[in-house]
């Protein structure tokens, strides 16, 4: 019996804290950092070079675990500098991606919630800054950004992205 009691307090404590502490978790400060960007063809796109911008698109994340705009378009071709601001009181993050890997790399989020990861395509911000995430939309398509910290993506902090032609 002790033993059952023990599981299920086990249980009880992962779930907690994955579906609350997780901001805690991951940690509340920005994961930037000042190494030279590894430039790998994506899906989506490859990292870009901040001088080669031609605009900004601002997207605001809030702890009602949405963005705003939740949708945004370029053309094939562009680099765009993604002005990323955390007007919540918790850190969130954007990544970009396929349907299928926002969903495999938001799994192992809820398998690991404290992983530490940084790639081009992500920025995580902590709570009340911004960061700027550089990205060359080179593949025409539709995909998806989103928040993966555990339990944002699953309540719903996704948005769309258009490449177009």
């Amino acid at each position: 019996m002790k033993r059952k009691i023990a599981i299920w307090r086990t249980v009880a404590a992962c779930a907690l804290f994955a579906f609350t502490g997780t901001a805690v978790a991951h940690g509340n400060e920005s994961h930037a950092s000042n190494a030279p960007v590894a430039k790998e063809q994506k899906d989506w796109g490859i990292a870009g070079e901040a001088a080669r911008s031609t605009r900004t698109i601002t997207l605001r994340m809030t702890d009602d675990m949405r963005f705003t705009p939740d949708r945004f378009s370029v053309k094939k071709g562009e680099t765009v500098t993604l002005r990323v601001e955390n007007k919540g009181r918790i850190m969130h993050e954007v990544v970009l991606g396929t349907p299928a890997t926002l969903q495999q790399h938001a799994d192992m989020m809820l398998k690991f919630p404290g992983m530490e990861h940084s790639e081009p395509y992500m920025t995580h911000v902590a709570p009340d800054k911004a960061e700027d995430l550089v990205w060359n939309f080179n593949r025409a398509g539709q995909f998806e950004f989103a928040c993966l910290i555990a339990g944002h993506f699953q309540a719903g902090m996704r948005g769309i992205f258009t490449v177009t032609e």
